[in-house]
């Protein structure tokens, strides 16, 4: 049966799981890749977007796992792009070049209706403006039988979780204090939701729990 998940969410120790002041110079936001530094020395990033073997322990694992039977992704707006409010044009086409890492259909929230664009690999971004419960039919319809990953950002998955519609989530706790930034768990009371975690696993340079939602 397929799930609705939430793979490879970097995350402080203080709790931030992206930089402030997000800018096409900074697409993580400021100090943001210091999270994600357990991630780009694996060989799974560095197949897509690095110049070396790369390493291969139990961060490497992690990254792999979350790319396994994924039928569809959804991405709220920012993740998408720093273009904020109507798209002025069609001219911004993503962070990642012609060829995003997805490889499947990718529904972007948003208010501001724009066409569907095919890139490179078999990524096809669907813009939604009907919000996250009409993301996930779309998703879930596209995925078939295969699971749909929500891929943040941060608000995107916490309405998820409020919405009590993620069945699994799987954080990476890097020990780095960024002070500012996009929270995870604001507001969010995951024991009253129904979630729990139940399992840690110790990598190279992060520390990987794993929450699920209670049947």
């Amino acid at each position: 049966m397929s799930k609705v998940r939430v793979m490879c969410i970097a995350q402080s120790l203080d709790g931030f799981g992206a930089g402030p002041d997000q800018s096409l110079e900074n697409p993580l936001g400021v100090n943001g890749p210091s999270i994600f530094e357990w991630y780009f020395p694996t060989r799974a990033f560095q197949k897509m977007y690095g110049d070396k073997p790369g390493e291969t322990g139990v961060d490497n694992a992690m990254g792999e796992a979350s790319f396994e039977n994924m039928g569809a992704w959804i991405l709220g707006r920012n993740m998408f792009g720093p273009v904020r409010g109507p798209w002025p044009d069609e001219s911004w086409r993503g962070w990642w070049g012609e060829e995003p890492p997805y490889h499947v259909p990718t529904f972007v929230l948003t208010h501001h209706a724009r066409q569907p664009l095919v890139m490179k690999g078999g990524t096809t971004f669907h813009f939604v403006t009907g919000g996250i419960h009409e993301a996930l039919e779309r998703a879930r319809e596209a995925a078939g039988e295969r699971d749909v990953r929500i891929g943040g950002g941060m608000s995107t998955i916490r309405q998820y979780l409020e919405a009590k519609l993620v069945d699994d989530m799987h954080i990476a706790m890097r020990p780095v204090l960024l002070g500012r930034g996009e929270p995870l768990m604001r507001s969010l009371d995951l024991r009253a939701l129904g979630y729990e975690c139940t399992k840690s696993v110790a990598g190279e340079r992060a520390t990987h729990f794993f929450i699920e939602r209670r049947r």
